[in-house]
This record gives C-alpha cells, sequence and structure tokens, in this order.
C-alpha cells in the first residue's frame, strides 16, 4: 500500500499475467504452484493491513434524510451541513475485525443493549499517505485510494440515542467493526464507474471533481436466526447510491493539513437507496422498531438477537463476469455480566 499508485497498478498487472492461461510460468510448474496456492478452507483470514486510525462518513443522502425524518421530522430531515461537506467522525481502529470473528453484544451504563442492529457500510483503505499539514487535493485523491472492502458497521442504538450529544457516537459505536478480508484495488473496479449524483448545492472548489468516481456494487445483507434453517436477505442496495464520493471524503478529511497514512480505514456509512428493499440498515428497515422484518417461518425481527448470523455480500457485474467482494460475516454473542 505504502508504496504508491504506480506500484499498485504493477503488481496487479503482474498477478494478472502469471495467472493467464497463456503465461507458463505457474501453468508449467508444479512444484511453484504447490508453493504459491493454498486450498482456501485450509486458510486463515486476517485483517488486509495494521489499521492505524478509522473515520466513519455519513455520506448516503437517502440514509441521512431517512434517519432524520424519524428523529426530526420530515420538514427538518437533513442538518444545514450535509448538502455541504461530508460528514464524519474518528471511529476506534482497534476493534475492526475480520469477517467471521463474533460480536459480542455492548453493554451501557445500566445493561446490556436492547436495540442492537447491522448496518450495510463499505471501506477504502489509504495507501500513499501525506505530510502533516499537507492537504491532498482532490484531483490526486484517487493516487491515495488503495481499494475497498465490505463492512457491517454494528451500531447499539439505545447506548448511542443517550450518549451522542453533543460529541457523536461512542460506546454505541466502538465496541465492533466487521470488515471483509480481501481488498478490492481501484483498477479492477474503474470498468463499473458511474457519475455521481448531481450534488445542489455545488460543493466548494476543494470537493469538486467531474469524472465518474462512484461505482456500480450490488449489495446484499442476509440473516439468520440461531435455529434457523435458511438465511434470508433483507437488503438489496447500491453503493452506486452514495452521494459524496470518496474522492471528496479524503480530500475533506485532509483539507485541514490531517496527515493519513497507508492502512487507514475510511467508511462509506450506511449505504442506503431510495426505496425501502435498498435500505441500508435495521433502523431504517424495521423504521426505528416500528415495523416487524420478516425472516419467514414465523421468525421477525427489529433489533437483532443474540445468536443472530448477518452476512454482506457485494459484487460488480460485467458482460459474462463477476468482481467479488467476499463476506462480510459476524455472529452476536450475549452480553457479559457486568
Amino acid at each position: 500500500m505504502a508504496l504508491g499508485y504506480e506500484a499498485w497498478r504493477e503488481a496487479r498487472r503482474t498477478l494478472q499475467m502469471l495467472l493467464s492461461a497463456n503465461e507458463s510460468t505457474l501453468r508449467d510448474d508444479v512444484s511453484l504452484r504447490s508453493r504459491a496456492f493454498f486450498h482456501q478452507s485450509a486458510a486463515t483470514m486476517h485483517l488486509p493491513a495494521d489499521i492505524g486510525d478509522y473515520t466513519d462518513f455519513y455520506s448516503s443522502r437517502d440514509h441521512a434524510t431517512n434517519v432524520g425524518i424519524m428523529f426530526r421530522g420530515k420538514e427538518n430531515a437533513l442538518m444545514p451541513n450535509w448538502l455541504r461537506l461530508p460528514v464524519g467522525y474518528h471511529g476506534r481502529a482497534s476493534s475492526v475485525v475480520v469477517s467471521g470473528t463474533p460480536i459480542r453484544r455492548p453493554s451501557g451504563q445500566l445493561r446490556p443493549d436492547q436495540s442492537k442492529i447491522l448496518i450495510l457500510s463499505s471501506a477504502f483503505f489509504v495507501g500513499g499517505g501525506n505530510q502533516l499539514g499537507e492537504p491532498i487535493p482532490i484531483k490526486k485523491a484517487h493516487e491515495h485510494i488503495f481499494g475497498m472492502v465490505l463492512m457491517n458497521d454494528w451500531s447499539a442504538r439505545d447506548i448511542q440515542a443517550w450518549e451522542y450529544v453533543p460529541l457523536g457516537p461512542f460506546l454505541g459505536k466502538n465496541f465492533g467493526t466487521t470488515i471483509s478480508p480481501w481488498v478490492v484495488p481501484m483498477e479492477a473496479l474503474l470498468p463499473f464507474a458511474e457519475p455521481k449524483p448531481i450534488q445542489d448545492p455545488e460543493p466548494l472548489p476543494y470537493l469538486q471533481h467531474h469524472d465518474a468516481y462512484t461505482f456500480n456494487i450490488k449489495l446484499f445483507v442476509s440473516l439468520r436466526g440461531e435455529g434457523m434453517a435458511d438465511t434470508v436477505t433483507i437488503c438489496r442496495s447500491n453503493f452506486k447510491y452514495m452521494y459524496w464520493t470518496m474522492k471528496q471524503q479524503l480530500a475533506h478529511h485532509t483539507v485541514n493539513g490531517c496527515n493519513v497514512k497507508p492502512g487507514d480505514l475510511l467508511a462509506s456509512g450506511t449505504i442506503s437507496g431510495p426505496d425501502p428493499e435498498s435500505f441500508g440498515s435495521m433502523l431504517e428497515l424495521s423504521w426505528n422498531g416500528s415495523k416487524n422484518i420478516d425472516l419467514g417461518g414465523g421468525e421477525t425481527r427489529t433489533f437483532l438477537n443474540d445468536g443472530d448470523d448477518a452476512t454482506v455480500t457485494g459484487y460488480c457485474e460485467g458482460d459474462g463476469y463477476r468482481v467479488g467482494f467476499g463476506t462480510c460475516q459476524g455472529t452476536i454473542l450475549p452480553a457479559l455480566q457486568l
């Protein structure tokens, strides 16, 4: 990651060449293949980088509007700053875990959380960083964005609702964040790039770019309760719905001279679309607990139960091929007694 944009491109081209049907280096050398490849079933997946810092943005207009309607009413759904900058906050890097790691239900001041939700999200890893005091201009932001992963940004809503005023989330968010182990390099996603939504009001100059840098990534969230035979898809969304782009997020993050480093993780925030099926959080799917989410067989949810298993998947689809992101999975463990 730290080697920079040109090194990433060269490494990707070299791997593609070595794995092609016409290249003999691996194809014709059984001994080399046995040392180069491992059965996935025998592999233990780890975090793809040593994450120094983690930032979570709030960049879906549909999600921000839905949450605003729930808690402030339709006339005041979006806060005045939302359309003028990519809103974000600093998260907890130490509790970012790889897919497959169980997540324990957190306790607040008085008792275990009762409104734990899953959140469909994605994130990108910073490649080459910048020096303290030197912003990353948006025209060069792509040179610092290494690749993307899937994310489940678990939240404890009842803890968060009490604590977040005036400084934002704390215990309601820092108990665990799950990411997929595979990083999809940005170069692999370029065939699926799409223009960003029309941004009105027009962003300030440091946030302006006109190239296509949002992506048609189909995203799914599935849930299986303890004892359920089948997994049920509860959300079908798409990354292309995001309002603020990754370039804008990185340019804003560093406009004040903040330095980012290789392996830093910057998350999109909840990815929601315009219709209920594409809502990316249980908060929206259950409309703050007022509606049941049907899992079939008489099973329903408003929030997560202990033993629930949640999985995020995603892929881009071309003509006869897919670029997959793997899976981002976690199971809820009961809270510890305090």
